[in-house]
């Protein structure tokens, strides 16, 4: 890849979440905003410009808008017992479209504590839900292939800390352990750990790039089951 516009997080990048997430006040974070962004926002967009147009060209049907592909920074505290109001990452997803709400999203999160990447399907809605377990029941051997698949590429299923504790009801006649686990979660997400060193230069790019092609096996069978077309339009 040649002409990159994404060099890599500096390490002011990480001073700045560092100093946020003991200061949290409004008045340091309008005081600092002009390093936010110049330091954090503007690294992340050229990361997505970059990795949008390496994925077309690897035929990845994932891209990034840009003016809506990055999540906010603020939290949204109003139903939660933790009223720190600044996250202390930065996160971004590529989806089918751009938007958030498309099914099947590559996330990227940059952090001082541990940076990482996810794919997949992450809480689905109730009828996008059922559409993924009727096809794993359904379908249980290209359910076992789309597994076996990811497999031998180093990745599984990550655990879903929001499964149902039991089988959902009308899938009385499963009884492999596998397919009751996959039929109890409310998410399909893949995980990919990312060193500091890494998200601090552009080979980042292909080492996403790569994440996401090794993650079709899992795209593609979500795809097919909430009906979108699995190669690009």
């Amino acid at each position: 890849m040649t002409g990159l516009q994404f060099k890599g997080f500096t390490p002011e990048a990480f001073a700045f979440f560092d100093e946020l997430y003991f200061t949290q006040e409004r008045a340091w974070f309008q005081e600092h905003k002009a390093v936010y962004d110049k330091a954090v926002k503007a690294p992340m967009l050229d990361l997505l410009a970059d990795l949008s147009a390496e994925l077309a060209r690897r035929k990845v049907p994932l891209q990034a808008d840009p003016k809506r592909a990055i999540f906010r920074i603020h939290r949204d505290v109003r139903f939660a017992r933790d009223k720190r109001p600044y996250k202390t990452h930065i996160g971004a997803v590529l989806t089918r479209d751009g938007s958030k709400q498309s099914p099947g999203l590559l996330y990227i999160h940059v952090d001082p504590t541990g940076s990482w990447a996810g794919s997949g399907f992450y809480h689905l809605p109730d009828d996008g839900l059922a559409a993924m377990r009727a096809r794993i029941a359904t379908r249980p051997k290209d359910f076992r292939q789309m597994v076996a698949a990811l497999d031998k590429t180093g990745l599984a299923l990550a655990p879903d800390e929001d499964a149902l504790k039991r089988k959902p009801r009308g899938f009385d006649a499963v009884t492999d352990p596998d397919l009751i686990d996959a039929l109890c979660r409310r998410s399909l997400i893949l995980r990919q750990a990312l060193t500091r060193d890494e998200v601090s230069g552009p080979a980042v790019i292909a080492r996403l790039a790569d994440f996401a092609v090794a993650s079709l096996p899992l795209f593609d069978f979500g795809w097919q089951a909430l009906g979108y077309p699995v190669k690009p339009d």
